[in-house]
Order: structure tokens, then C-alpha cells, then sequence
């Protein structure tokens, strides 16, 4: 990573493209389940990021690559650092669904 793509923040379309090649990998919207309701990344789970600490162990290996995106970055964020406090070594805050291009779902989508 360079620092231009620091300053610049996560890719979430380059970060969708590697979830969907990474096999076993999870992709969490940590957005309230309205938000969610009106539209998600297709593939995504709905875990708010208010209750992540409680519903983490639904992800029963700590190594499994989870990619965590909210609105803008900050909640997934926040979800990111506490799911690594809680053991989970190769989670990636991949910013917001308002900068994603690709397509979105309305329906309720999948649970966890």
C-alpha cells in the first residue's frame, strides 16, 4: 500500500472483486438493518455494529478472511478493530457502499 491509497482510503470495488475470489471469505455490512434493507452488496451478511461482539462467534474460524464495509468506512471501522480484539486475525475494513459501482440488493438478503 502506498500512501496516496492511504490518504485515499479503502477500494471497495477492488475489495468485492478479492472477496468474491477468496473462498470461505465473509463480507459484513455492520449497517442498521434499514439501511441494509435498501440496499446491500450482494454476498453480504447484515451484522450491526452494535452488536458484532455478540454475534461474532456465528464465525466459527478466527482465521476466515472477512471483509467488513458500512456506509463511508467509519462504523466498519470501528467493527474491524473489535473483531480483531476478539481474535479474528485477517479482517479488512473496506470502506463504504457509497463508493461502490457494482451492483446492489434490496431484499432482505442473507443471514447469518
Amino acid at each position: 500500500m502506498n500512501i496516496l491509497s492511504f490518504v485515499k482510503g479503502a477500494d471497495i470495488n477492488s475489495a468485492v472483486k478479492e472477496f468474491q475470489a477468496t473462498k470461505g471469505a465473509v463480507l459484513i455490512d455492520v449497517r442498521e438493518p434499514s439501511e441494509y434493507g435498501q440496499g446491500h452488496i450482494p454476498g453480504s451478511i447484515n451484522m450491526p455494529v452494535g452488536v458484532i461482539s455478540a454475534r461474532a462467534s456465528e464465525i466459527k474460524d478466527k482465521n476466515t478472511p472477512i471483509y467488513v464495509y458500512c456506509l463511508s468506512g467509519g462504523r466498519a471501522g470501528n467493527a474491524a478493530s473489535t473483531l480483531r480484539s476478539l481474535g479474528f486475525g485477517n479482517v479488512k475494513n473496506i470502506g463504504g457502499i457509497k463508493s461502490y459501482k457494482g451492483q446492489v440488493e434490496k431484499a432482505k438478503g442473507r443471514s447469518f
